[in-house]
């Protein structure tokens, strides 16, 4: 699932583009005006802050915040006309591919449990922006960025660092289920507070989830898996695409894929050392290689997005691969656990 950039470019959106000439020379325009006013008005309070003597000890800092004042107060208007244009292009995308795109989003119950199953740090303050939502092969979902930072230091050293820049996708599975499973980063949960082996079950609020083996090789050395179901955890987090899933990991800088399967979907945190989706800028001439970039992007989330995702087969839906057979042990678990339907309403 790629847009047609070119496609885009030559038709529609293009066109939108075009006429965007006049607002981009506007904003430049009171932009210039505003820092070359905030200038001459500035020259004499700095000189009246910096020699009086009632604020010694202040001078510096008060220099200081009244240029970043004066430079945020003229690049407002650019900042408006790069928002503008970053909607009208990836909305643009969005449209192509039949989904819906918003930047401003309420984070909902994915990122609440997303908060409770350690799929995201612990934060002081949060912003989200860049919505996409609709439907991905059949399967419903929405996928925004979110923006995480803690509050370090004391008194004049006080600041906020960020712990965590990515993006949240929630997506309705392919196949029913009733357990709670946790896809981890290998390591993440130790005994003796993180000098110890892995533990074998992990509480989150009175929801305990036990440590699942698996039969794969590469798997343990990235994820580790905690479920209420080990039966059933095999078989949503399945052999079968799991090199597929450590590829597009590796391709995520090793960073990138926490996922929780629970109430018959699966939410996704995705970590990345960079703003996603910043296809707005002033120069025109960048246009398609920021729309080229923000479709790459997004077609990389969600074919990891359908990674983890089955069809009712049992078959991934990025590349329909076969499942691999269950070991003797599980399978006849799950072939009795089937026919009793405990796999939700339609079961496999």
């Amino acid at each position: 699932m790629r847009a047609d950039v070119n496609g885009l470019m030559q038709g529609e959106l293009g066109d939108w583009l075009a006429g965007q000439a006049e607002m981009r020379f506007a904003a430049k325009k009171q932009a210039i005006d505003r820092w070359t006013w905030g200038v001459a008005l500035m020259m004499p309070t700095m000189a009246f802050v910096w020699f009086a003597p009632w604020f010694d000890g202040w001078r510096f800092m008060l220099f200081a915040a009244g240029m970043l004042g004066m430079s945020w107060w003229g690049y407002l208007p650019i900042a408006k006309a790069k928002r503008s244009i970053k909607i009208g292009i990836n909305s643009g995308i969005a449209k192509s591919l039949g989904i819906t795109y918003e930047h401003d989003v309420e984070p909902g119950a994915e990122f609440a449990a997303a908060k409770r199953y350690g799929l995201v740090p612990r934060h002081d303050r949060d912003s989200f922006e860049d919505h996409w939502h609709g439907s991905l092969e059949g399967h419903e979902f929405g996928l925004y960025e979110a923006h995480l930072e803690v509050r370090r230091g004391s008194r004049k050293n006080r600041r906020w660092e960020t712990v965590f820049r990515g993006v949240i996708v929630r997506m309705r599975f392919g196949r029913d289920f009733g357990s709670s499973t946790l896809l981890q980063r290998a390591g993440r949960h130790k005994t003796w507070f993180g000098l110890g082996g892995k533990k074998n079950s992990v509480d989150f609020g009175g929801h305990a989830l036990a440590y699942v083996d698996q039969v794969h090789p590469a798997f343990e050395d990235v994820f580790d898996l905690y479920s209420d179901d080990a039966v059933e955890a095999r078989v949503l987090v399945h052999p079968a695409y799991v090199e597929h899933l450590v590829a597009l990991e590796k391709a995520f800088h090793g960073k990138a894929v926490r996922a929780l399967f629970a109430k018959g979907e699966v939410i996704v945190a995705v970590e990345q050392r960079e703003n996603l989706f910043e296809s707005g800028s002033m120069d025109p001439e960048k246009d398609r290689l920021l729309a080229e970039e923000t479709a790459d992007q997004f077609a990389a989330l969600a074919r990891l997005a359908l990674s983890i995702n089955q069809n009712e087969r049992g078959r991934v839906i990025a590349n329909e691969t076969p499942p691999t057979p269950l070991p003797r042990e599980d399978a006849a678990q799950f072939a009795k656990r089937r026919a009793g339907g405990g796999f939700g309403r339609k079961g496999l």
